[in-house]
């Protein structure tokens, strides 16, 4: 077949080269005339291609086949969303994760590999996901790379509790690789509701997600200093957060092997109860740092042991009170959080306020007039119980009158705390200044976020359709998992996130404890909307979504009158390209 260039006529044909002890190579090349000078180049190795697929190309390019007939020849007969999917993959792998579940490759841990992945790229029920890894109802290429396109929902239970029975060796695992001796571990605790009452987890308690009329669970998740996964655990749904703390404890020193370590934990977690119970009892083997509850704060100011003028220079102060022996507290402020609690109470004020206006006035009205003490004192009881700010007015109710005004010495009284924080910790000074305890303490987010993660944003471990304690423990334990290799993958993926990515220059910029400082980098990308090479910036959903239109083709060709089929994989764009690059991974997978 030939075709035109200025100047030149190019012709392409197909030529065997031999190979010694080995079969010929079969190469797709094209031969051009360069002034009286005949030239050829290489285009393709055709040698892994089948013999009737290379006569088929080569009475195309004899002219078997007409440029009018040749779309026909080819059929796109299956196109399977594929870039998400080996980026996930190619990522779990680089981390090592699927040898830390298990070293052999069973169907097993393929079919949990798929779960991983399948919650990180679209997070569904177990019997839609499994509907996804078919081969008739696929919308991925999951099913097909991992060679598990026969697994129905069952097959995925008892996967599930293959996996359950290695969480331990897994977390032990994850432990050695992310802990080290004299490190800070962080710790914190959420809930989530489950579908149906049959579960023994599910327990009425403290319901974080505020769903009525469904029963929680509860579970703890650790992190390493950097907000990196390493174990979780479901406990039932009534079960108090600083009860969780134990088993953890016993697990770092049991399981993990670790003796001396940094505890970082909320101020519900790491009570005085708790600190008694295992740290001070314990012979210090662990240190921690948490935080004061508001009553325990407003306590020491009382006894001047925080004297607010102490924050007229600067944010942080380090100070000592005889209700804490052998421990230091350091109180901080942040303004930013307590202008936002000022602006919050002043509404909440002035919406309690127009509603308390309407009682009053109904009771002076002329028609229907609002009498009764009680009858006056129910509907004032509702609107200061809806806002919350009882505390914050004066009430005068009487039989066929009412009247308010605020309380300016509760309003005041609550607002000198506005911002106010009181970090407790066992920590020496020499082992971390003020500054870097209270940094300690803010990495907490990064747990927070981890819990947002797996609730809302990407795994989505609610809802929870399990009824066995021990598939919803496999449940959480797997999200958790995803959690790992998305927290891996978006620390890799940074730069063309609109996360940050310099983090040392962020520490170099940031003044103050208070405030997080972003690199300027990060700022330029959240400005522009452009990396530093000039490529859109994204999220890491709208990413994974933008990989995902990478496609694998299965693609069946005629020409010739010999049917064959072949795999053919998406070009990716540029931003697809270096998204892959960054991972580290190829379009290529295998199992």
């Amino acid at each position: 077949m030939a075709r035109e260039e200025p100047g030149t006529i190019v012709v392409m044909y197909i030529e065997r080269v031999p190979n010694r002890n080995s079969p010929p190579a079969v190469l797709l090349r094209e031969s051009y005339r360069e002034g009286s000078k005949v030239r050829k180049r290489t285009l393709a190795n055709l040698s892994k291609l089948p013999d009737h697929a290379v006569d088929g190309l080569q009475a195309l390019l004899k002219g078997g086949v007409t440029i009018a007939n040749l779309p026909d020849s080819f059929k796109i007969t299956r196109s399977r969303p594929h870039g998400h999917v080996a980026a996930v993959l190619g990522s779990l792998k680089n981390t090592g994760l699927h040898n830390l579940i298990s070293s052999e490759n069973t169907r097993n841990r393929r079919l949990v590999l798929a779960m991983i992945i399948a919650r990180i790229i679209d997070p569904r029920s177990k019997l839609a996901t499994a509907r996804g890894f078919s081969d008739e109802t696929s919308f991925s290429s999951i099913g097909k790379i991992l060679g598990i396109e026969g697994a129905d929902e069952d097959e995925l239970y008892l996967a599930m509790d293959w996996l359950l029975s290695r969480q331990e060796s897994s977390e032990n695992s994850l432990a050695s690789l992310h802990l080290a001796s004299s490190t800070l571990v962080l710790y914190d605790v959420s809930s989530s509701y489950l579908e149906g009452k049959t579960c023994p987890l599910a327990r009425y308690g403290y319901n974080r997600d505020g769903k009525r009329g469904k029963l929680p669970i509860v579970f703890g998740l650790m992190c390493d200093a950097s907000g990196c996964p390493i174990a979780v655990e479901v406990f039932e749904g009534n079960t108090a957060d600083p009860k969780t703390l134990s088993n953890q404890i016993t697990k770092l020193k049991e399981r993990f092997g670790i003796a001396k370590i940094i505890w970082v934990g909320d101020r519900g977690i790491i009570s005085s109860t708790t600190i008694q119970q295992h740290f001070q009892a314990d012979e210090r083997s662990f240190d921690w740092i948490s935080a004061r509850r508001a009553v325990q704060i407003r306590s020491l100011v009382e006894q001047e042991s925080i004297q607010l003028s102490l924050f007229d220079e600067q944010n942080i102060a380090e100070i000592s009170s005889d209700d804490y022996p052998g421990e230091r507290l350091i109180a901080w402020i942040n303004p930013m959080l307590a202008a936002e609690r000022a602006k919050t109470r002043e509404e909440l004020l002035q919406a309690t306020e127009k509603e308390l206006a309407k009682i009053a006035a109904a009771t002076m009205r002329e028609k229907r007039r609002l009498t009764g003490a009680s009858n006056i004192g129910l509907k004032v009881g509702k609107v200061v119980n809806h806002y919350q700010v009882a505390k914050h007015f004066k009430l005068d109710i009487q039989e066929h009158s009412f009247s308010y005004e605020r309380n300016r010495q509760s309003i005041d009284s609550e607002a000198a705390l506005d911002g106010l924080y009181v970090i407790r910790t066992s920590l020496k000074p020499e082992v971390l200044s003020p500054q870097e305890t209270v940094r300690a303490y803010k990495s907490l987010s990064q747990v927070e976020q981890a819990f947002r993660s797996f609730k809302t944003v990407d795994l989505k471990v609610r809802p929870i359709y399990h009824h066995r304690a021990a598939r919803v423990k496999a449940h959480v334990f797997l999200c958790m998992l995803a959690y790992y290799v998305e927290w891996q993958m978006r620390s890799l993926l940074a730069p063309m996130l609109f996360d940050e990515d310099d983090w040392e220059s962020a520490r170099k910029q940031q003044k103050s404890v208070v405030k997080a400082t972003y690199s300027d980098r990060t700022k330029a990308k959240a400005r522009t909307k452009r990396t530093d090479d000039n490529l859109p910036v994204h999220s890491f959903q709208t990413l994974l979504a933008d990989l995902g239109t990478i496609a694998h083709n299965e693609i069946i060709s005629t020409i010739g009158g010999a049917s064959f089929v072949f795999d053919k994989i998406t070009q990716p764009t540029m931003v697809q390209q270096k998204a892959l690059d960054l991972l580290g991974v190829s379009l290529i997978c295998t199992q």
